[in-house]
């Protein structure tokens, strides 16, 4: 149970996804202009399309090529229904090649195909058109990814904007309100393309900008009061991370003590974690936690797994245990059981948690089951309140202001709902990975905040490798662990580039940790952004 996306105030902007690296930058930055914007599968039905009632709808770049037989594209009767509402459609990169393919155009393989940083320059200006700011002769320079090109455009269409190589850049119909780019806006490295999404959707469009957190505060209280019944109790799944902590404050605030929270040690936690979460639940949120430590039953269930998606679905059926065994001893203290799990879901966590191809829901590829998506047991007694799951990270941490959780506990990097389990490479039970694991951690994060880099860093973390390596201690041979520091900048979570820390506090660090962490003597560091990689290394 989310906000329903047409209770919030603004105009809708639907972008389709046909599996682009960008797609989801589009969403954010739509947000950004205080715009709603959501994301859905490219090949959703036109059901799902309609229903959602949106203003604009934007088709996303992809890696296919419309030429394939099975290439993903939207819905049938979706340019009639478009046309015929006065939606308006944008198509970028593969976007724009549906629309010239499918309304009668034609798209060909690229004699020269275009990849990176390019120079465009505007054909044709018009008011109410994708560069009716811009003059006839203007350049600027924009991100390309594309093979294929347009060769004829479908009746009523023109060219706004050609490539320095004469290929296809921009096409418009304002009659049908159908537009298209061939390079990607979205990204920094088309400088003016922020001002080309702001001028299309306010200008072009004339959507209006409505979309703020507080508005949807308002609304997600109402749909938990208007959910809940008033006898009603709900359990709140508290990890101590900033997502779970703003949900159980949002939940408590609309209604009261009838929220249960319980924290978890499932064995799995960094250094004190739960001494320290328990005392900023009870000293600065003053909320309701009743700390349950499953360390034995969770441990026991991991011995020998080493399958991170195995991993993932052990530790969320075992969550989902523990709270319906929760909810049983309230039921016996309170004489009725709770009735719904409240859960920090975000976002991102479903966008990476989607179904694989095959599986007839949408060709976007599964990232990684989260623990409190793909991880949960279809058989849960308990319905799900997830008050957060339209929203990114950064917006997570601008509705926490807005409800007075403490800035510093705000400011906290994101810790995976499967805990350690994630960061141990192999087997988690295996030797005494989990408590040298710690210790680096410990010394990692300590570090960063003794250097004031902390709020400079999105995550950062230490990673327990399943090897060992050679190496020379009080002048004896060593064959011992090795750990590797992970430190990322990133604004969502969903794309991410590694943090260039100097080379002297690499230097301190390495030697903290193999001077004070008994069975560690090789400390690497990833420097890989996402993509190719995500964040967390499993």
């Amino acid at each position: 149970m989310a906000v329903d996306p047409k209770a919030v105030k603004s105009d809708l902007v639907l972008i389709l996804d046909f599996g682009s690296q960008y797609t989801h930058l589009i969403t954010r930055r739509i947000r950004s202009l205080s715009v709603f914007s959501l994301c859905i599968s490219g090949t959703s039905p036109l059901s799902a399309i309609t229903e959602l009632n949106p203003r604009v709808v934007i088709l996303s770049g992809g890696p296919h090529s419309v030429h394939t037989p099975d290439s993903p594209s939207f819905p049938p009767g979706f340019p009639e229904w478009a046309q015929s509402n006065g939606v308006v459609v944008l198509g970028i990169c593969y976007g724009l090649q549906l629309i010239v393919q499918k309304l009668g155009g034609e798209v060909r393989v690229g004699e020269k195909q275009e990849y990176g940083r390019m120079e465009i320059h505007v054909e044709r200006n018009a008011a109410q058109g994708l560069f009716g700011s811009k003059m006839v002769g203007d350049r600027q320079a924009v991100w390309m990814s594309h093979g294929d090109e347009v060769a004829t455009l479908p009746d009523g269409f023109e060219v706004v904007a050609r490539s320095q190589q004469g290929a296809v850049a921009a096409i418009e119909n304002r009659a049908k309100r159908f537009y298209g780019l061939q390079y990607h806006p979205e990204v920094t490295h088309s400088p003016e393309g922020m001002e080309t999404l702001r001028y299309f959707l306010f200008e072009v469009c004339g959507v209006t900008a409505g979309w703020k957190m507080e508005n949807l505060l308002d609304e997600e209280i109402k749909v938990i009061k208007i959910t809940v019944g008033i006898e009603d109790q709900v359990i709140c799944a508290l990890s101590g991370g900033v997502d779970s902590t703003v949900a159980a404050t949002l939940v408590h605030k609309a209604i009261g003590d009838r929220l249960h929270c319980v924290f978890v040690d499932n064995g799995l936690l960094r250094y004190k974690e739960r001494e320290r979460v328990m005392e900023t639940f009870e000293r600065d949120l003053h909320l309701p936690v009743t700390c349950v430590d499953a360390t034995d039953q969770f441990l026991s269930k991991l011995k020998g797994v080493v399958d991170p998606e195995i991993k993932r679905k052990i530790i969320g059926k075992e969550f989902i245990s523990i709270f319906d065994a929760f909810a049983q001893e309230l039921e016996e203290k309170l004489g009725k059981r709770p009735a719904y799990l409240v859960q920090g879901t975000l976002y991102p966590d479903v966008i990476e948690s989607c179904p694989p191809p095959g599986s007839g829901r949408t060709h976007s590829h599964t990232i990684k089951s989260h623990h409190n998506v793909g991880g949960l047991p279809k058989d849960m007694k308990l319905k799900l309140i997830e008050p957060l799951k339209l929203l990114f990270k950064d917006e997570v941490r601008q509705l926490g202001k807005i409800l007075n959780v403490p800035e510093q506990f705000l400011k906290r990097h994101p810790f995976p709902g499967p805990g350690l389990a994630v960061r141990v490479l192999g087997d988690v039970t295996e030797g005494n990975a989990l408590d040298i694991l710690r210790q680096v951690d410990e010394i990692f994060i300590q570090s960063i905040k003794d250097a004031g880099l902390y709020d400079s860093i999105w995550q950062a973390f230490a990673v327990f490798l399943p090897v060992r390596s050679v190496g020379v201690q009080g002048d004896q041979r060593t064959h011992s662990h090795v750990v590797a520091l992970r430190a990322v900048t990133s604004q969502d979570g969903m794309t991410a580039d590694w943090y260039y820390f100097d080379h002297k506090f690499l230097d301190d660090v390495v030697r903290k940790i193999c001077n004070s962490v008994r069975g560690v003597n090789r400390v690497v560091q990833d420097i890989t952004s996402k993509p190719p990689s995500t964040i967390e290394w499993e």
